[in-house]
């Protein structure tokens, strides 16, 4: 799994927009708009020496700031979660958005120090005026082995594009997460789902602190 995240972050590079920018956001078509945040990520990942040092509150800032407020994370848990989505509480879908939004910033931290030389490609996007709906295709160039083949689905919402799914290599981020999550379900309800995910962040809290009192 977290091979899989990892190569999931590498569709994420471009997820990175100046807080000023956000009216501009709306005016963009999606393409256009994951272009731009592309190359701003890479360049802020390749040129921070902090980042590429391994600080990791630099890191998780930079996640926070930059890449999450341009993903959808409630319509992201509601499709993860499935059928068993409507049956929970407000505040139980509050609460699982939560810890699934703490577990991407995790994932994504870790493997932000590791980017180098890479860089993004994009296919032609194929879509109409009304459509609220799209899929950017791209692919991220390595000068190790092959292209890591990825394509983001995004959503029109009257603050502009948002990502709420992701394809790397196949395989969709909400079903990978879709099965697992139906499992905790099914053993034992979404409170338990709940505070599996809130373990597992714990833990990563807690290596990501030991990782940088070793620095």
């Amino acid at each position: 799994m977290n091979k899989f995240f990892k190569l999931v972050f590498a569709g994420l590079l471009g997820l990175s927009m100046l807080a000023n920018a956000a009216q501009a956001q709306a005016q963009e078509a999606p393409d256009v708009l994951i272009k731009r945040l592309s190359q701003e990520i890479l360049d802020l990942a390749k040129n921070d020496k902090d980042i590429q040092a391994g600080n990791q509150k630099k890191v998780y800032d930079m996640v926070e700031s930059k890449i999450l407020p341009y993903i959808d994370f409630p319509r992201m848990t509601s499709l993860a979660a499935g059928k068993s989505w409507k049956e929970a509480t407000p505040e139980q879908q509050k609460q699982l958005t939560n810890e699934f939004r703490t577990l991407l910033v995790f994932t994504y931290s870790g493997a932000i120090s590791q980017v180098k030389d890479q860089r993004v490609e994009f296919k032609p996007m194929r879509s109409a005026p009304e459509d609220t709906e799209v899929e950017v295709r791209s692919q991220v160039i390595q000068s190790r082995g092959e292209p890591i083949v990825l394509n983001y689905r995004l959503e029109k919402l009257p603050a502009g594009w948002k990502i709420f799914d992701i394809n790397v290599l196949g395989a969709w981020l909400v079903e990978t997460y879709k099965g697992s999550f139906s499992a905790e379900i099914s053993k034992s309800g979404i409170d338990g789902l709940i505070k599996t995910l809130s373990e597992k962040n714990k833990k990563l809290a807690a290596s990501g602190a030991a990782k940088s009192a070793a620095k």
